[in-house]
């Protein structure tokens, strides 16, 4: 697997070359969502199971694809290791040594040409959801991420990276009928993909930029609201290294705070918490 990205005139790179059956897939979910809403009542346990869904799976995210294994702000011992890895994979955004591998690259090579999910670089919808669809970058970088690849359980995780997500649509759907594979598992996952793959896009785009990072990141609160903390995109390329992304009081972090209960209850442990104030420079 090769890291760099090349354009050239007049058409796309190898690298951009798109995979017909990924998109097919792609598009059948969100299809099968809006079939679904259109056929399914709607009620309000049905947005509730929806908004719980969503949520539940983006802590999966953010705790576990990106402020754990993409950056190691924290420790678990490995059976909740395997679990978080297990709840990340539910929300179908491939395997967990994947995501994080190519999580890690980013963070070398941010808003730079070799940073495939650069919106500056490579356009809005290639960093949104292109460069996920693209021929080159199917494969897991187990380099990049060495110090998880060592532990057979995630590496068959990352393998079968669809189980997670098969088997939590079969829950959903056994525990609330229609409404729980429509509005719990399809919709829901709609929501999720776009709820994530907006950090790479427009998190580079809007907002506002409070600290002078090699890059182009950005902070919003909305952002961060949809996102469980990783709107203050900004904050978190300032100071990769800790686990909290909200650095004022007024940043609001739900991931942090609840990984700050899971340390309470010793799940979780050497939690880095927020940078000492004399680290947070203000810019301009």
């Amino acid at each position: 697997m090769t890291d760099e990205f090349s354009p050239t005139p007049g058409g796309l790179t190898t690298a951009q070359t798109i995979r017909a059956y990924a998109v097919s897939g792609f598009a059948l979910v969100h299809l099968a969502a809006i079939a679904g809403v259109l056929l399914v009542p709607f009620s309000w346990k049905a947005a509730a199971l929806c908004a719980g869904s969503y949520y539940l799976r983006m802590f999966g995210v953010t705790a576990g694809y990106h402020r754990y294994f993409s950056h190691r702000t924290y420790r678990l011992h490995r059976g909740w290791q395997f679990a978080l890895a297990f709840l990340a994979q539910t929300s179908a955004q491939k395997g967990v040594l994947w995501w994080a591998g190519h999580h890690r690259h980013h963070h070398r090579q941010s808003d730079q040409p070799s940073d495939i999910h650069s919106p500056l670089q490579h356009g809005f919808w290639w960093s949104h959801i292109g460069w996920i669809l693209s021929e080159e970058h199917i494969e897991t970088d187990h380099r990049a991420i060495a110090d998880f690849s060592k532990y057979p359980e995630l590496r068959w995780l990352n393998q079968h990276n669809s189980i997670p997500a098969i088997a939590y649509a079969v829950l959903l759907t056994a525990v609330f009928g229609l409404q729980g594979l429509v509005y719990g598992f399809l919709l829901s996952t709609v929501l999720l993909w776009h709820g994530t793959f907006m950090i790479n896009s427009l998190m580079h785009l809007f907002g506002r930029r409070v600290y002078d990072t090699n890059d182009d990141s950005r902070n919003s609160f909305l952002f961060a609201v949809l996102t469980m903390g990783e709107g203050w995109h900004n904050n978190h390329h300032y100071y990769p290294g800790t686990a909290a992304q909200g650095f004022r009081w007024w940043q609001i972090d739900p991931t942090y705070y609840l990984l700050r209960l899971l340390e309470t209850v010793g799940i979780v442990r050497d939690l880095r918490r927020r940078p000492a104030a004399s680290r947070l420079q203000q810019a301009g």
